[in-house]
C-alpha cells in the first residue's frame, strides 16, 4: 500500500481521531469495525458519522448486535457485497435491533489481477495441481471436490461431508463408473484443532473413508488448491469467483451472494441451505462426477462469466461509482433511491 502512496497508520491513538476528523470521507470496513467509532473517535462520533460509508461483508447473525451496528442510520450510505445480503440486513436491522439502514449501494467483489494471471497460465496449473495432488496422495485421473473456508460450525464443512459419503454410497448402489472421488476441506487449524473440526474428523473416521477425504490447514494463498481440485463447495463469495476463474464448476446454496454469482445449470449446479441440501448436493457430485463434458462445459461459461463482470477493474469502476455519488451527496444532500446497484 505504501509503494501506491497509501498511508497507514495505527487504528488507535490521536493520528486516527485528527484523520477522521479532517477527512471528507471515512470509509468503514466490515460490521464489526463499528466498535472502532465508540472506542477510538469517543466524543468525536457525532462529527464523523455524517461522513461514514460503511463497507459490510458480514451476513452471520452474531453480527446484528448494537455494539456493532447502533450508528448505521446516522451515516452517509452502507456499501455491501450483494443484493441478498443487503435485502438481509434491511430487514434483520428493523425486524432484530429497531433501527433503519442508511442508503444501501451493491459493490460485487472482482479477482486481482495476481489471481487471474495464475488462472490463466496453463503450465503454472499444471505445476501446482500436480504438487497439491501429489501431497494428498491423489492421482491426476482422480476426483477432487473442495470446500475453501476457515473451519467452523456454521461453515456448512459438515454438510459437505454429508453430502460426499452420500454420493459415494449413490455410486455404488447405482454401480456407477467414475474414477476415484476425493474431498478436501481447505481451512482446518492444526495448531489448535476445535470441537467442530474433531466432529468432521470423527464423522470421516466412523464413515471409513480417511483415504477419501484430506485435511488442509488454513491458508490465504489458494491458488495452489483451486488448480488441482475439479469442483468447488459451496462457499460464499471472493472464493466463489476465484474458482470460475479457475474454469471450477460450483456446488453452492440457493441462498446468499451466491445466486448472484452462479448461474444455476450453467457456471454450477445449487442446492438447499442447510440439511434439506445434503441429498441434493449429493446429487449434483454424482452429476458432476459422472459427465466429464458438464464439468468442462461449466467450468468454461464460469470462466467467461467472471471476465465479463468480476475481474479487479469491474469492483473498481463500481466502488468509484458509490464514492463519487456519496461525496456528491454530501456536498449537497438530497434524497435518492434506498438501494442502488454498481
Amino acid at each position: 500500500m505504501l509503494n501506491r502512496g497509501v498511508q497507514v497508520f495505527s487504528a488507535k491513538g490521536q493520528e486516527a481521531i485528527d484523520t477522521a476528523l479532517k477527512a471528507d470521507l471515512v470509509v468503514l470496513n466490515t460490521a464489526v469495525a463499528g466498535k472502532w467509532l465508540d472506542t477510538v473517535l469517543k466524543e468525536n462520533v457525532p462529527r464523523v458519522l455524517p461522513k461514514v460509508l460503511w463497507w459490510i461483508h458480514e451476513m452471520r447473525g452474531h453480527y446484528f448486535k448494537l455494539d456493532y451496528v447502533k450508528h448505521l442510520p446516522l451515516v452517509a450510505g452502507a456499501m455491501i457485497d450483494s443484493h441478498v445480503t443487503a435485502e438481509y440486513w434491511k430487514n434483520r436491522t428493523q425486524e432484530r435491533l429497531r433501527i433503519k439502514m442508511p442508503e444501501t449501494y451493491v459493490v460485487h467483489l472482482g479477482n486481482s489481477k495476481e489471481l487471474m494471471e495464475v488462472a490463466e497460465d496453463s503450465v503454472a496449473k499444471r505445476v501446482l495441481r500436480e504438487h497439491v495432488r501429489e501431497s494428498l496422495g491423489v492421482r491426476n485421473e482422480d476426483l477432487l471436490f473442495a470446500i475453501i473456508n476457515s473451519v467452523s460450525r456454521g461453515k456448512g464443512q459438515d454438510l459437505f461431508l454429508r453430502s460426499f459419503y452420500e454420493s459415494l454410497q449413490l455410486i455404488q448402489e447405482k454401480k456407477l463408473q467414475v474414477p476415484t472421488m476425493h474431498a478436501v476441506i481447505v481451512g482446518s487449524d492444526m495448531t489448535a484443532q476445535t470441537k467442530f473440526e474433531s466432529e468432521l474428523r470423527n464423522f470421516v473416521v466412523l464413515k471409513k473413508i480417511q483415504d477419501r477425504v484430506h485435511f488442509v490447514n488454513k491458508t490465504l494463498t489458494v491458488a495452489p488448491y483451486l488448480a488441482a481440485i475439479d469442483a468447488r463447495g459451496e462457499c460464499f463469495g471472493r472464493i466463489t469467483i476465484e474458482a470460475m476463474a479457475f474454469q471450477l464448476p460450483v456446488l453452492g446454496t440457493a441462498a446468499g451472494g451466491t445466486t448472484e454469482i452462479v448461474v444455476n445449470g450453467t457456471t454450477g449446479l445449487l442446492h438447499p441451505i442447510g440439511k434439506e441440501g445434503i441429498t441434493p448436493l449429493a446429487k449434483n457430485i454424482v452429476k458432476l462426477a459422472t459427465h466429464v463434458e458438464r464439468r468442462l462445459t461449466m467450468g468454461k461459461r464460469g470462466y467467461k462469466r467472471v471476465k465479463e463482470m468480476f475481474l479487479e477493474h469491474h469492483m473498481a469502476h463500481r466502488i468509484a461509482a458509490v464514492l463519487k455519488e456519496v461525496r456528491t451527496k454530501l456536498r449537497s444532500p438530497s434524497l435518492s433511491d434506498p438501494f442502488k446497484s454498481h
